[in-house]
């Protein structure tokens, strides 16, 4: 049985989210929703999750002193990274005296913090089909990397990085120092170390959100999503949809992919099964052959779309699958989410055209309310439902272009 208890309360179930944008934010409201006492983290004031929640803090996740004073400070009941940029050895460190539960491993948060880990693990310890891949710590290594075997096309990725910022295609050697060097700026942290992968033909990219839940035995049961289909521009999600059409055979395939990472990362560092929680698991497919490309463990940007899909979102799973409670994976109509992006490089702007955007048939949007605009930062989603996906798509991508962010 859970019990759960009464916000600003000596009985209240606290959890602490490390990372309070727009993801975090959908996550913080659904716990909520749940009764749960929210504390908000990130690095700036006023996140997105930070103006919902009941506490605020703005720290720098990646310091481990900090880290460890907050923590021990607000005592919340489940540590829950919503980014990678965190002292995740100081959360293992945390986990193993006992003073906090991190979710869903605090070992699954250091290895999917960098590309590194989890590639290593998925291709080197799970024996799971990739991309050929090389770890390079300067554009020499990447050059002989590229020469080497990996060819042209490739990509180049920073080991740590969110949303795609760093990442770029290299087509031939003239665009070798250029891709280095975005890289370099794009990463997370300032370490200098990249990943290059040869170019896999698939024939396309999807999202499987996978849910380590309790079952009414107690033990832990793996659910499933429909798959999500997307695209996305220099490493961004722009669009995606839901139901991804796909060959039974690729999704059981990517299912059984996905059933295999997820199963590794719950393990704690007691060796038990645990790790609760939703997974994006991204893959790429051709034909009936799929190639395993990275895990998230937490609500994945394309999931946004669940918003308007599903029975519970990827936000709603997340939340329930943490605490213990059942989780509902169905599909409540297919649908599709488009990005609205800045457009500006402002603060304190506003957003012309939003009832435009909602007249457009069965549609809905997320203002995110990040305090700051940039060209390309993501500000807020369209999302729209309808029982034809293309149809959904082209509504939410109408929708999406009626809203206007303005300086002021």
């Amino acid at each position: 049985m859970t019990t759960l208890g009464t916000p600003l309360s000596p009985y209240a179930t606290k959890v602490m989210l490390l990372g309070s944008g727009e993801l975090g934010k959908e996550v913080l409201i659904a716990l909520q929703r749940l009764g749960v006492e929210t504390i908000a983290v990130d690095r700036y004031d006023h996140a997105p999750g930070q103006q919902v929640a009941h506490h605020a803090r703005t720290i720098t996740m990646s310091d481990p002193a900090q880290l460890k004073a907050l923590i021990e400070a607000e005592r919340p009941h489940l540590v829950v990274p919503e980014i990678e940029a965190i002292a995740t050895p100081m959360l293992e460190e945390l986990e193993a005296a006992g003073v906090v539960r991190v979710i869903p491993t605090a070992r699954a948060a250091r290895l999917t913090m960098d590309r590194e880990g989890i590639r290593r693990l998925a291709a080197e310890t799970l024996g799971l089909p990739t991309s050929p891949y090389k770890f390079c710590d300067s554009l020499a290594e990447l050059q002989t990397a590229i020469d080497g075997g990996i060819g042209y096309p490739c990509v180049v990725k920073p080991v740590m990085s969110s949303s795609g910022k760093g990442q770029s295609k290299i087509d031939g050697p003239a665009d070798v120092p250029k891709a280095w060097d975005y890289a370099m700026a794009g990463g997370r942290v300032s370490a200098g170390r990249i990943i290059v992968e040869g170019f896999i033909d698939f024939d396309y990219e999807i999202t499987q959100l996978t849910v380590r839940a309790l079952g009414t035995d107690g033990s832990v049961e793996t659910h499933f999503c429909e798959p999500i289909g997307h695209i996305q521009v220099s490493g961004d999600y722009v669009e995606s949809w839901q139901p991804h059409p796909m060959p039974s055979a690729a999704l059981e395939r990517s299912r059984q992919i996905a059933k295999t990472v997820t199963d590794n990362l719950g393990v704690g560092l007691d060796g038990k099964p645990s790790g609760l929680g939703l997974y994006g698991v991204e893959l790429f497919v051709k034909g009936d052959q799929v190639w395993f490309s990275e895990v998230s463990p937490r609500p994945h940007d394309t999931g946004l779309v669940t918003l308007t899909t599903q029975v519970q979102s990827e936000f709603e799973l997340h939340a329930r699958a943490i605490l213990g409670l059942p989780v509902n994976t169905a599909l409540r109509s297919p649908g599709a989410s488009a990005v609205i992006y800045g457009g500006v490089d402002a603060k304190g702007i506003v957003f012309d055209g939003v009832d435009e955007a909602l007249r457009v048939p069965n549609t809905d949007l997320r203002l995110f309310g990040k305090p700051e605009s940039f060209m390309k930062r993501r500000m807020g989603v369209a999302l729209a439902f309808d029982a034809n996906v293309e149809v959904a798509r082209s509504n939410a991508k109408l929708a999406a272009s009626k809203v206007k962010p303005r300086a002021v």
